[in-house]
Order: structure tokens, then C-alpha cells, then sequence
């Protein structure tokens, strides 16, 4: 096991380039597979689960060729007798093939996937999305998703219980070939959704309300090749602002569309951060008020998490590590997933002043001064924020398990060192 350790307290300064959205490499590449044609993708994020993903559409039968700056060319010819279950297991992102197979009339049978612990991370919504699409979905007795098309699936009304993104994900590609008109109610509407509609569109797909949370597919027959480009990152990019915040560091951050950074813009305000938005870029200026922000009735606020346009659920970690290093008290709330907010342990073990008040809620009362100490990273989110709170922290930290970090950030330890920061990976 591989672990960072890191001497905070050093001032950081320079640009960073946001890499391309992770969570929108994931269903680009696997909608892939609604096509015989060539399809280039770019800005693809150079990370352990586009790695993962990769080698399963080898397993599917894709030819994948894959450039030093993040473009891969890929040309699929699907056939599918299994995934290997361990690759299934290490990436969450591996159920979203089962839309594109299902489309192209191939019977999946696949285990659960796997990917952060951070909760109960259910799949019913998928099921209710494929379900109406004609697909018999069921659990075998070895614990398998098994999944049996019709034939050609059947555009259908779909209403689904809660915005998952990546269900919405599955249903948007699943209906792309499917005969007829679908309609997708409750919608998820992130960025990286939008990006996979537009590469649909790009493939010959007609889809309308795109960034809403209605979506119309209008089944093909077939669909083509493309070149497509993946937005940025934004989960990137807001906890480089964060970083930014608690090392009291002057950071612009390249490579961005400022149009989609309002959410995060209310959220860090609340905690007392402002950041500029420029053409293509953010920068975060050395001075600010870093007084945590209070409701109009005069009383400790609150900063939660909502489906897109709310502030993302995967910042929340960044911003409770952000909030140490503020003035006041504020209330973060968690709604979506039980066991994110279990990393907080960590933080009050560096001194942090945080009441954890259930699996969903904590007040955070700042500013603190935090110690360096030996932690574990548990999921890809909180051990970004292990790694900001390190950095900021007085003395030597190790954080362990660090693959769970590399899973979503490209670069890190490059990107990191080039900021001034003193960081070393061990093996």
C-alpha cells in the first residue's frame, strides 16, 4: 500500500490546469459501445478507473489506443461472456456498460459494482429505468445483476425515483437505440451528463433538454463515430480552490468553463471565499474575509448538498476541511450518503473542533490549527481532503491507502510539488 507524506504549513503559489471530468470519462467510454465506428474522446483524465474502464472494453471485444495526452481512439466490436469481476469491484463506473450492451441486444450478467464506500449506494433506479425499457432485470443466486433484453428495446415514459446520475446515465444511452421516442422524468442534470448527451447528439442521436431534468431521446436505428471532448473537471477544480483557501495561497486554475462553477461559487462564499472567474480560468486571491458566513436571522448557517444545480455532494469533504480554517461555525449536511462524513474523524485527530452529530451532519467550528498526523484515505473525495488538510497542517503527515486518491485526480503528486508543495510518495 502506497502512502503520501507530506509537511504542511509551506506556502503555495502558480497555475494549475484542471484535467478533464472524470465522471464524465466514465459513460463516454463505455458509449463507445453503441457504435461499429471509431470514436476519438479527449481530455481524457490519465486516472486508475479510466485505466479499469479501459481494459473492460478490451474484455468486450474494443480495440482502445490511447494517446500521452489524454486522447484515445476506440472502435468497438461488441461480444460480451463476462467482465472480470475484480476490475467490476474497483470502479463504480463499471454499470454503466450494461446501457450501451442492453441496446445493442446483448443479455448482462455482471456482479454489483463496486467503487468508494461511502454508504448504501443502491441500484433499484437503474432497474426502474431499464425495467420500462423492456429489459428483465433480476438478481441471480451467485449475487450477479443478470439483465435480458428483448430483442431491441422499446422507447418508454421513464420515471425515475431519485436523479442518479449514473441511472440517468444508463437509461440516456439504453434509449438511444431503442424503438421509438423515450422520455426520462427526474433526470440527473450535472455537467458530466450533459457531456454525455452531447456526444450522443455528436453520434447522430436526437436529444432534447439537455441540462434539464426532462430528457427526450429519440431512439436510432444505429449510431456513429465522433470526436468528442470532456468537460473539466469541476470536482478537481473545486478542491484546488479549497486548497487554495486553507494554505492562505494565490492559485489560478486553467482549463475551466466558469459557467458551470455558480454552485460552488454559493458554497465557498458561505464559508467565507470568493474566487475571481476570468476567460477559461478561476483565480483564488490570497486575501479574503474567511469568516464563515451567517443566516439573515443572525444564526450559525448551513452548506448542504442537492442534486445539480446544489452544491456537489463530492465537495462536501473538501468543504469541511475548508471550514476549520475559517472563522464562525457552520452546519454541513450530508444527505445523499451515510458514510461520507466518517473521514471527520481524522480531522478532529488533527485538532479539529467538528461535533459529528449523526452519519449525515456535523458543525464545524473554526478557525483551528491542525497537526499533522498518520491517516488513511477512504474513499477518492476524503482523501483529497486528508490531503488539503495535511497541507495546511503544522508537521509531518502520512496519509495511507492513496490509490483511492488516484482514482480520480491525474497528476496529483505533480501538480501538487509544482505549487511548492512538499510532498513525497512512497511505495
Amino acid at each position: 500500500m502506497s502512502e503520501y507524506v507530506i509537511t504542511g504549513g509551506r506556502p503555495l503559489s502558480g497555475s494549475v490546469r484542471i484535467s478533464g471530468n472524470k465522471n464524465a470519462a466514465l459513460p463516454c467510454l463505455a458509449a463507445t459501445l453503441l457504435s461499429d465506428e471509431g470514436i476519438t474522446l479527449k481530455n481524457v483524465p490519465m486516472i486508475q478507473d479510466v485505466n479499469v474502464m479501459v481494459r473492460l472494453l478490451g474484455e468486450l471485444g474494443s480495440e482502445v489506443h490511447g494517446l500521452a495526452d489524454g486522447t484515445y481512439h476506440i472502435r468497438s466490436d461488441v461480444r460480451f461472456s463476462g467482465l472480470t469481476p475484480s476490475l467490476v469491484d474497483s470502479v463504480r463506473g463499471s454499470i454503466l456498460f450494461a446501457g450501451p450492451l442492453l441496446a445493442r441486444g446483448v443479455k448482462v450478467v455482471i456482479p454489483p459494482p463496486g467503487g468508494d464506500v461511502i454508504g448504501l449506494r443502491r441500484l433499484d433506479t437503474h432497474f426502474i429505468g431499464l425495467s420500462a425499457l423492456g429489459v428483465d432485470c433480476s438478481v441471480n443466486d451467485h449475487g450477479n445483476l443478470v439483465l435480458d433484453p428483448p430483442g431491441r428495446l422499446r422507447a418508454a415514459d421513464i420515471f425515475l425515483d431519485e436523479a442518479s446520475v449514473t441511472a440517468s446515465e444508463n437509461c440516456i444511452m439504453a434509449a438511444s437505440l431503442a424503438d421509438g421516442i423515450s422520455t426520462i422524468y427526474n433526470a440527473a442534470c450535472e455537467p458530466h451528463v450533459q457531456n454525455l448527451c452531447h456526444m450522443l447528439v455528436a453520434m447522430g442521436c436526437r436529444i432534447e433538454g439537455i441540462g434539464s431534468n426532462r430528457l427526450v431521446v429519440h431512439g436510432q436505428e444505429s449510431l456513429g463515430g465522433c470526436v468528442h471532448t470532456l468537460c473539466f473537471d469541476y470536482m478537481e477544480c473545486g478542491s484546488f480552490i479549497g486548497l487554495a483557501a486553507c494554505t492562505r495561497s494565490p492559485l489560478l486554475l486553467t482549463g475551466v468553463d466558469v459557467d458551470q462553477l455558480r454552485p460552488l461559487e454559493l458554497g465557498f462564499r458561505k464559508l467565507g471565499i470568493e474566487f475571481e472567474k476570468r476567460e477559461g480560468a478561476v483565480f483564488v486571491p490570497q486575501t479574503q474575509s474567511r469568516v464563515m458566513a451567517r443566516s439573515y436571522t443572525g444564526v450559525t448557517d448551513k452548506l448542504d448538498d442537492a442534486p445539480w444545480p446544489g452544491f456537489p455532494a463530492d465537495l462536501l469533504s473538501i468543504a469541511c476541511v475548508t471550514a476549520t480554517q475559517m472563522e464562525g461555525s457552520i452546519l454541513v449536511h450530508e444527505k445523499m450518503f451515510e458514510s461520507r462524513m466518517f473521514f471527520i474523524d481524522y480531522l478532529i485527530r488533527m485538532g479539529a473542533d467538528i461535533i459529528l452529530c449523526d452519519p449525515h451532519r456535523a458543525v464545524i467550528r473554526g478557525a483551528t490549527t491542525l497537526r499533522g498526523r498518520q491517516v488513511t484515505s477512504p474513499d477518492v473525495r476524503a482523501g483529497m481532503a486528508l490531503v488539503v488538510a495535511a497541507l495546511c497542517a503544522q508537521g509531518e503527515s502520512v496519509i495511507e491507502n492513496i490509490e483511492q486518491i488516484e482514482r480520480g485526480y491525474e497528476h496529483l503528486l505533480d501538480k501538487l510539488a509544482y505549487l511548492g508543495a512538499e510532498i513525497r510518495r512512497n511505495q
